[in-house]
């Protein structure tokens, strides 16, 4: 997700679906709020929160201890890098790993997707849902931006990616 902007109400919608779909990890991409509303917004959610700052919360890039004191809560400056593995398959198939990156800028977001070093990159900070494949030095990599949760200038959108699956989905707010 990216550019909640401190919207409480639309936030604790989405960890609602998320704890009933049984998704155990946000990464949000920029402009969260303030501690205060991230810490509301997350109380009833049952697994990780991983962040980065936008360009709305460089006021409380002095308050990241603030942030990371929060249970299940890390949140970074400008990039974070994960790495995540499929769970073995019952066939007995090896488990996939892929690299992931997340940041706040699209411009920051081509790099590292252009970089060759990620599966799939995540950006926000247009406020409008994005998909698109870009040449990489591994073949392509993913460039996704989920859109806004805020509703400041579109309607509020968040993407679900499935692991296990490889998928990727757009959600709109409202439609849930």
């Amino acid at each position: 997700m990216s550019d909640t902007h401190g919207n409480v109400t639309n936030f604790k919608k989405v960890v609602d679906w998320l704890n009933k779909e049984n998704i155990q990890t946000i990464l949000h991409c920029g402009d969260i709020g303030s501690p205060e509303s991230l810490k509301e917004s997350l109380s009833d959610f049952k697994g990780a929160f991983l962040g980065v700052f936008g360009n709305m919360d460089k006021g409380f890039k002095i308050l990241i201890d603030e942030y990371n004191k929060i249970p299940k809560v890390e949140v970074k400056e400008d990039i974070f890098e994960i790495e995540i593995e499929d769970p073995p398959s019952p066939q007995g198939a090896s488990a996939r790993r892929r690299k992931i990156a997340f940041c706040h800028f699209p411009g920051e977001a081509k790099k590292l997707a252009q970089s060759g070093r990620f599966d799939l990159v995540f950006y926000g900070h247009t406020h409008r849902p994005w998909d698109e494949r870009v040449p990489s030095g591994r073949g392509e990599c993913h460039m996704i931006n989920p859109g806004e949760l805020a509703g400041q200038f579109y309607k509020p959108t968040f993407a679900v990616y499935d692991t296990a699956m490889d998928l990727l989905e757009l959600k709109i707010l409202e439609k849930l």
